[in-house]
């Protein structure tokens, strides 16, 4: 357990927790509230495990009007809220305090509208980045940010920590890809802020509210952008005797203009770590890896690699080994 201290419980509350769920369990189903010890455990942390706090009560609403009745009456008993999304991020933006009420997206998970004329989808917070793309991929659409929990990860997780992925380099982070949102305010108050189009009326707020986790208000609903899918991606790996050389690189081909779909780089342990664990075969005798990815035609991809790696050898790469199944892609 760390060392960090966390602000004491306020006793007050905690002497009203019996009328506090009765309040909350006339706003939501019986099924979305969640007081038992050993229901509410999965909530006192996220992926950052070393910290934990049983929260006061967890309720999961389905819509943005439970949201709202729930937010309201916190707001109205003093009681502290904790907005989470899936609970996969490192950065214990989720934790709770014994005195707060967690409010969860789970159950939040409908794509509520797809338009590809405007190329945007309309979801709930709780959709899943990877749902998002199933639902389009079938028509040569995706949604870019990946982060690696995107298997998992919600939505408004995403909008609440400004989440990015591998793919970000070129098509950029949760708040270059999220047009409006539907946000419950503290006070239970919903706005709707941006819209469907890149240019919508009023105020460009969603720059503030994408990255504040959760401390403006919960975001029940999100329209977000869908891209096309290129014809064709190609990731190629990049063994360097040090992490210099293969930091030296990555300056050389973004200062050469070159903007790969993605660009990961894995020092010596990270290198050994996932190795270890993955057997993924990965070359043992370079210091640092660079793995790089191209999308588009065969020409432009067959273009684009020969222009990276020329300036890879100017900078002493030892291995390039281009994937050759999906296997390897993975």
């Amino acid at each position: 357990m760390s060392a960090i201290a966390f602000p004491a419980p306020d006793a007050g509350i905690l002497a009203r927790r019996d009328a506090i769920l009765a309040g909350l369990s006339r706003l939501v189903a019986p099924d979305a509230l969640i007081t038992s010890e050993d229901e509410r455990r999965p909530y006192e942390t996220d992926a950052l495990t070393a910290y934990r706090r049983m929260p006061l009560a967890v309720v999961l609403p389905s819509t943005t009007q439970e949201v709202a009745a729930v937010l309201r009456y916190c707001s109205e008993a003093g009681v502290p809220v904790v907005p989470r999304g899936a609970g996969t991020s490192l950065a214990g933006g989720a934790i709770p305090q014994e005195d707060a009420v967690v409010i969860g997206v789970s159950k939040m998970n409908r794509i509520l509208a797809i338009d590809y004329a405007n190329r945007v989808a309309k979801v709930q917070a709780g959709v899943t980045n990877l749902a998002v793309t199933g639902a389009v991929s079938a028509d040569g659409f995706f949604y870019a940010p990946d982060p690696s929990s995107q298997l998992a990860c919600s939505i408004g997780g995403n909008i609440g920590m400004n989440s990015g992925g591998a793919h970000c380099l070129k098509y950029g982070v949760t708040t270059n890809n999220v047009l409006g949102v539907t946000l419950v305010m503290l006070d239970g108050s919903i706005v709707e802020i941006g819209g469907a189009h890149l240019d919508s009326p009023g105020y460009d707020l969603l720059g503030l509210i994408v990255g504040s986790e959760g401390q403006l208000g919960i975001v029940t609903e999100a329209t977000v952008r869908i891209l096309r899918q290129a014809e064709g991606a190609r990731p190629v790996l990049f063994g360097f005797p040090t992490s210099v050389e293969a930091g030296a690189a990555v300056a050389a081909i973004i200062g050469a203009g070159i903007i790969p779909v993605a660009m990961e780089f894995m020092d010596k342990p990270a290198i050994e770590i996932c190795e270890a664990f993955a057997h993924a075969g990965y070359p043992m005798d370079c210091g640092a890896l660079l793995i790089i990815e191209v999308e588009g035609s065969e020409a432009e991809m067959d273009a684009q690699l020969a222009r990276i790696v020329a300036i890879a050898r100017e900078h002493g790469v030892g291995t390039v080994k281009e994937s050759k199944s999906a296997m390897e892609t993975a």
